[in-house]
């Protein structure tokens, strides 16, 4: 697991990684990156097979450029991955989105970063309001184990 769109990964390794993708339908791809602007560049370089689903990691209102970004791309499922939710993020602009994740930090700054179930609450009430499919992964922390709001596990894919 790595991020396909680091700086440091060439062209050509990146349009290899596609190559297979696209000769495997009979699989979902998943990539996930926080470098949304190497995305955008390389986007209309690659083919976007309908197994290839593409998404951002957006932890707080600050990373809306993300999201901007993504929707540019010829994927045809967009994702967005709200993991680790660090901070509320109303008003996400969510036209054109397919998918939203949510989660909470799970990894050494769980304890000094913790969710808050308002947080998620928007996240998830602002995708029942357009009609995307709503995932809450974990709570993380000291809550990794659970996976309930407001007494209901929310584990929607996209169709």
């Amino acid at each position: 697991m790595s991020d396909l769109f680091h700086e440091k990964m060439p062209f050509d390794f990146i349009q290899k990684v596609f190559k297979v993708m696209n000769e495997n339908p009979q699989h979902i791809f998943q990539v996930l990156t926080k470098r949304a602007d190497i995305l955008q560049n390389y986007a209309p370089l690659l083919t976007w097979s309908e197994n290839i689903w593409m998404g951002v990691t957006v932890e707080s209102d600050q990373y809306y450029s993300r999201i901007c970004a993504l929707k540019t791309i010829g994927a045809k499922v967009k994702f967005l991955s709200c993991e680790p939710l660090l901070s509320s993020i109303k008003n996400m602009p969510l036209g054109g989105i397919d998918w939203v994740i949510v989660g909470g930090e799970s990894g050494a700054k769980a304890k000094v970063r913790p969710i808050q179930d308002d947080w998620v609450r928007e996240v998830r009430d602002n995708c029942m309001a357009a009609n995307i499919p709503f995932f809450f992964k974990q709570y993380g922390g000291v809550r990794k184990k659970q996976r309930e709001l407001d007494g209901k596990e929310h584990k929607e894919f996209p169709k």
